[in-house]
């Protein structure tokens, strides 16, 4: 990928790129629980708008994307976050993951959250290891949480505490 590395507010002309690369995550099998991607509309209604980011090359193309949604709407929780992050396979080990997250710490940061966590099938080494790269940390492994095409998975919860709150 010789083009630039763009990231910028995620908006609704990102949609259908957007949950294209969703649908090649999920149907990877080592991304999520999922099986489909959603409609735009139960998407957009989900995500955080101040906290979610496409990276995209000058003419628009998305690499890749990522999201926050609250992880409760209880007061005590108001500055934890789940994310997730997704990458075209063909845009895979060049740095777009890597820019989408340090946005998504910009943003959280500057919004006082004080926690992003996300749960990773430990088989997804590369993003265990791109999230430990942007100051994620491993909080423990949730034996056979979910069953998945025929097979019990498990998932590492990861977090990241911000620095700025004390």
């Amino acid at each position: 990928m010789a083009a630039e590395i763009n990231i910028a507010a995620m908006a609704p002309v990102h949609a259908e790129q957007v949950l294209a690369i969703y649908q090649s995550g999920i149907d990877e099998g080592n991304a999520t629980f999922e099986t489909t991607a959603p409609t735009w509309e139960a998407f957009d209604a989900a995500k955080l708008p101040d906290h979610r980011f496409a990276a995209t090359d000058e003419d628009g193309k998305v690499f890749g994307w990522v999201a926050a949604t609250a992880v409760s709407d209880r007061c005590a929780y108001a500055g934890v976050v789940e994310h997730s992050v997704y990458v075209d396979p063909a845009a895979r080990g060049r740095g777009v993951a890597r820019a989408l997250l340090q946005a998504l710490i910009a943003s959280t940061e500057g919004a006082g959250i004080w926690t992003i966590q996300s749960g990773i099938f430990p088989e997804n080494a590369a993003s265990l290891a791109v999230h430990e790269r942007v100051g994620f940390r491993v909080i423990g492994t949730r034996e056979r949480i979910g069953h998945q095409r025929g097979m019990w998975r498990d998932v590492v919860l990861v977090e990241r505490r911000s620095p700025l709150i004390s």
